[in-house]
């Protein structure tokens, strides 16, 4: 999933990332708010976005790898 984030072209103010429309619309409410009449201006950022739970997940498999291992040379070291 790609987010987006605008930028102003006359102050420092971005958006919050989100999807195109949200940032967008962020974009237009400010231009209206803090500079009425001026025509947009700026730049728009592209970034991708981790899914919810996508990167833990390597996280648990990460932790259980390790915990085997360590089982593995527990149950090694007594069965000697």
């Amino acid at each position: 999933m790609t987010t987006y984030r605008f930028w102003c072209g006359e102050c420092g103010f971005k958006t919050p990332w989100g999807t195109e429309s949200e940032a967008e619309r962020g974009h237009m409410d400010h231009y209206d708010t803090r500079h009425p009449g001026m025509r947009l201006g700026g730049q728009v950022e592209t970034g991708a976005a981790v899914p919810a739970r996508e990167g833990t997940s390597c996280v648990v498999c990460a932790t259980m790898a390790v915990l085997g291992l360590l089982l593995l040379v527990i149950v090694s070291a007594c069965g000697h």
